[in-house]
């Protein structure tokens, strides 16, 4: 396996799929590196590099007790690629993946960053604070946490059918796709996935938004009942200065599955452009 040793002495897991301008992903909570297979297989067909790396605590990289927040997460990207000495880099993150990719830049700049790609992402903030009225309150995130220390198997498999959005009328279920989603999640460690709803929840990134200069195309669905378009996805094109919103109706937070096509294209059609 290739794996990146970072300065905590974390090992990092990474695919490295293709040949050409590179593109990185960031995956979301609790997930993996495979949760974007669909997209890193289309992509480098059509001449790019793709590289995703699974987040600390996720996947196949180490389980460290320290480390579960977004500094680190964007620290531990940086290093990446750093590592594998990456230039005009194109950024794809979804979900908590998106906030990794925010504060990246936020922290390390922009210099070798081409164009930025945000899907169903969690910034600015997730969380009903004074200053963000319109989040979600802490008893929700305090729930998930109870759920995941009582029983986290069973909330993965449960947490499916909003992700993916298969509570509503017409939509089909895919027993593989919720399997899929419910192994990344068991792979995910303990400390990750419980620490890690503090992160996504919690992180401020709104200053982190502003300092984006460069194109940034930002895919949310109007469905997403894990990160709601009105306080994410709005508020995130407002704050970018070169963003593209792309509103896709009707489609769910897990929409690089459920949409993968139309996802896979308007991703090409963007970085070609």
């Amino acid at each position: 396996m290739s794996t990146l040793k970072v300065k905590d002495g974390t090992e990092i897991y990474y695919k490295d799929w293709g040949r050409g301008q590179p593109i990185v992903f960031s995956h979301g909570w609790p997930l993996s590196s495979d949760a974007f297979e669909d997209q890193m297989f289309f992509l480098a067909s059509r001449g790019y590099r793709c590289i995703a790396h699974d987040r600390r605590g996720h996947g196949r990289s180490s389980q460290p007790w320290d480390g579960n927040d977004m500094d680190t997460y964007a620290d531990d990207l940086a290093e990446l690629v750093q590592h594998l000495e990456l230039k005009n880099v194109i950024h794809v993150g979804h979900s908590a993946g998106g906030g990794e990719v925010v504060r990246y830049i936020g922290r390390h700049g922009s210099k070798n960053v081409a164009k930025v790609v945000l899907i169903g992402a969690v910034p600015p903030l997730m969380l009903k604070t004074q200053k963000n009225p319109e989040g979600i309150p802490m008893e929700a995130f305090d729930e998930m946490r109870t759920k995941v220390a009582a029983n986290r198997s069973q909330f993965f498999k449960d947490l499916t059918i909003t992700f993916y959005g298969y509570n509503r009328p017409g939509v089909k279920i895919s027993e593989e796709v919720r399997d899929s989603f419910w192994m990344q999640g068991m792979m995910t460690g303990f400390p990750a996935a419980y620490v890690g709803i503090k992160a996504f929840s919690e992180t401020d990134m709104t200053e982190d938004l502003r300092k984006i200069d460069v194109p940034t195309l930002i895919l949310h669905g109007d469905d997403d009942q894990i990160v709601p378009i009105a306080n994410s996805g709005m508020r995130s094109s407002k704050l970018i200065k070169k963003s593209i919103l792309k509103i896709y109706k009707g489609a769910p937070h897990g929409m690089c599955t459920t949409h993968k096509q139309q996802v896979n294209m308007d991703i090409l059609e963007f970085i070609n452009s």
